[in-house]
């Protein structure tokens, strides 16, 4: 999943750049608001996490922007001034979650998880989806209670399209959300990937919308 860091200390974006991407996440970092306010208003994220403290436009004023514009990812707002009428202010804002500074990954990892599943409507990190079984917290994809081996690559893809099961998924918004910025890749790299997860997780799984995309079908559980 690709997920946006608006935050202008290099340590806190460097820890957070290293932590996301161990727990499956495509980052982007920017350090700057009003690069943070362009990419958040003409791309599309699964989560943006915000700093208020931006140098050149603060955050509060970005997520204004956003949610005037009618922007709706999901946003966890990151702060080293924890005052409640601030929280207030963020909340009231339009943002999904607060964390104040400093703070564990394990919980930013955990937050951030349930704004993303509450964007596409869900409450529990585990989703099944016939006798196939994701557990977020856990990073791990069993069949029928036996755990399956994923790559990075190949849980990213599963988790992805689980998570967004019942609605077509391009190609192009699986990329963008499988592969990093850096990662080379080939033009059909996305096609064979389906088709490795569809060997360890069961053919029914992922159904082929030709011309459209990929479709985990059904509401699930």
């Amino acid at each position: 999943m690709r997920v946006l860091v608006a935050e202008d200390d290099r340590r806190i974006a460097a820890d957070l750049a290293r932590g996301l991407g161990a727990a499956g996440y495509v980052v982007e970092c920017v350090a700057d608001g009003e690069d943070a306010w362009f990419r958040g208003d003409t791309e599309d994220y699964a989560a943006i996490i915000l700093d208020l403290g931006l140098p050149r436009l603060d955050g509060l004023t970005i997520l204004k922007r956003w949610r005037d514009n009618g922007r709706r990812t999901p946003v966890l707002i990151l702060t080293a001034r924890g005052s409640w009428a601030e929280r207030v202010d963020g909340i009231d804002a339009g943002a999904d979650d607060y964390l104040p500074k400093p703070f564990q990954m394990e919980e930013l990892l955990a937050r951030l998880r349930s704004v993303v599943r509450r964007s596409v409507g869900h409450a529990s990190s585990v989703i099944m989806v016939g006798e196939v079984m994701l557990d977020e917290r856990q990073m791990q994809v069993s069949v029928r209670g036996v755990p399956v081996a994923l790559s990075p690559l190949e849980y990213r893809l599963a988790s992805y399209l689980m998570l967004h099961r019942g609605r077509v998924v391009s190609q192009f918004e699986l990329n963008e959300n499988i592969y990093g910025q850096d990662d080379a890749h080939d033009s059909n790299a996305i096609e064979v990937l389906v088709g490795r997860v569809r060997k360890k997780l069961g053919a029914e799984l992922i159904e082929t919308r030709r011309g459209f995309g990929y479709i985990v079908p059904g509401d699930g559980t």
